[in-house]
């Protein structure tokens, strides 16, 4: 990286690019990480892997030539974070299993975050990025309010809580529709119920211990399966989605369905 990065007969590519212009790279192949794992195939994994450790050697090596700090100190520092954290394993402290272990972990976590706020009074939502996926942030902002009480005992009132967001989305969704879809006031009001909704339903996954964005990527995955079925049927007919109507893809879909 330094080689590529060097001024003097490096890439022009590589030369040109900084810390925001690489980080869409870098969420785009901890995706691809995760995509590898749940195909179940070691082989992209490995490679994937190596394409997000790239991701890694890149912003270090960036913030070296800025003087900040350089791969071996992002090394060493995770590795005294997790010294730190794991007591029971690098140090005297016992648990009695798993489940104490995460409370251990998340008093270490709140402890590292109040000697960041440098004496101010740490909130409990402090240090969940803002640039997180939005539906990975609202589980992360559950979960941290939940440790403090801020949560439901149990699913009896997120299920209410669900049915009262969609009858205030079906409110705010009513009216008649114009040419170019609801007025903007109106668009705004829908948008912001349809958040409360997902969010209430992170929620419900979360009292689960279901992962929302693994479950709607499952979802994805078998949407574009059973779409391309679809597909796949009519062109043994020798036509496309758009020679079939509706109804015709619905049956088409129930029989895809049906064969998994």
């Amino acid at each position: 990286m330094a080689r590529l990065r060097d001024p003097d007969g490096g890439c022009p590519w590589d030369l040109e690019q900084d810390f925001a212009s690489i980080a869409p790279y870098t969420i785009e192949e901890a995706y691809e990480v995760a995509d590898a794992i749940e195909r179940d195939s070691m082989d992209e994994l490995r490679d994937e892997l190596g394409d997000l450790l790239l991701q890694v050697v890149f912003h270090s090596r960036m913030a070296e030539e800025a003087g900040h700090f350089a791969f071996a100190d992002v090394v060493a520092a995770i590795s005294d974070k997790m010294l730190r954290r794991h007591p029971h394993v690098f140090g005297d402290a016992e648990v009695s299993g798993s489940a104490a272990q995460t409370v251990n972990w998340e008093a270490l976590k709140a402890a590292e975050r109040a000697a960041k706020a440098d004496g101010a009074p740490a909130g409990t939502l402090d240090g969940i990025p803002a640039g997180l996926p939005a539906m990975m942030r609202a589980l992360k902002l559950q979960k941290r309010a939940a440790r403090v009480g801020f949560d439901w005992p149990s699913l009896a009132p997120v299920w209410d809580k669900l049915d009262e967001e969609v009858a205030e989305l079906r409110q705010a969704a009513a009216g008649p529709p114009t040419a170019d879809g609801p007025a903007p006031a109106r668009r705004d009001r829908i948008e912001d119920e349809l958040g409360d909704v997902l969010f209430v339903m992170v929620n419900l996954a979360r009292h689960w211990d279901i992962d929302p964005d693994a479950a709607l990527r499952r979802t994805n995955a078998k949407f574009e399966r059973r779409f391309r079925r679809v597909e796949a049927l009519l062109q043994a007919e020798g036509r496309t989605p758009q020679d079939a109507d509706l109804a015709e893809m619905d049956r088409l879909w129930d029989q895809a369905k049906s064969e998994e």
